[in-house]
């Protein structure tokens, strides 16, 4: 009998995890089995349970899987602009589309894969069940490099409005995710909710607004 070769079980594996990626983005967690991401991933049901042990287990796999490509693109992002600023730091737009760039212009919009990935952060991100847990778990310590960013750029905020203003952009990066098509049926097709790159070009200067309207006191507005 031939050997099983290691590349050969890397691919096997990739092959369980874009099958529940997949799965996970369209059904949640709850609606997703074991044997469902085996059939679609054509591979005996023993391997996937031999790669991830359980359901729970392939779920964070699927999750980290991206996280870690997703958070070492933002933090470099985060990085040079902070580096290219010089002494004055980075403008909030420059720290806003640092955070965004690499989630909706990076050219992860072209991959299936990434595309039930940001519909699967979606969910979770709405979710009271996973919200809190895993978004904490995997992207927050990144955020908090941003939110420090964002405190320098805005130094009389109060943290309060910092957050809070992160919060609302969460929210529209959420229902950007989502692809609901609503947009696409309220504009008449004007705007479709696929094109993440048209997001983005409006969403840095709209974030970046509503940050300066919470978080510049008023008195200092045309300082």
């Amino acid at each position: 009998m031939a050997k099983t070769t290691p590349n050969r079980r890397v691919k096997r594996k990739d092959r369980i995890l874009d099958a529940a990626e997949a799965l996970f983005a369209k059904h949640g967690f709850d609606g997703v089995s074991m044997r469902m991401v085996a059939d679609r991933a054509k591979v005996d049901l023993a391997l996937a349970s031999y790669h991830f042990g359980s359901k729970r287990g392939l779920f964070d796999a699927v999750l980290l899987r991206r996280a870690e490509v997703l958070n070492k693109t933002r933090l470099e992002a985060l990085e040079k602009c902070q580096a290219d600023a010089g002494e004055d730091g980075p403008s909030v737009e420059d720290i806003i589309d640092a955070f965004l760039k690499p989630l909706l212009a990076h050219g992860y919009q072209e991959d299936e894969g990434w595309l039930h990935y940001f519909e699967l952060i979606a969910q979770i991100n709405n979710s009271p069940e996973w919200g809190g847990q895993l978004m904490t778990k995997y992207f927050d310590p990144l955020v908090r490099r941003f939110m420090d960013a964002l405190k320098k750029a805005l130094p009389d905020a109060e943290a309060e409005n910092i957050y809070w203003s992160y919060h609302f952009l969460s929210g529209a990066l959420t229902l950007t995710f989502a692809h609901t098509g609503r947009i696409d049926q309220l504009s008449d097709g004007v705007a479709k909710s696929e094109d993440m790159v048209s997001a983005y070009e409006r969403m840095v200067p709209f974030v970046a607004a509503g940050f300066r309207q919470l978080c510049v006191p008023k008195d200092r507005e045309n300082t």
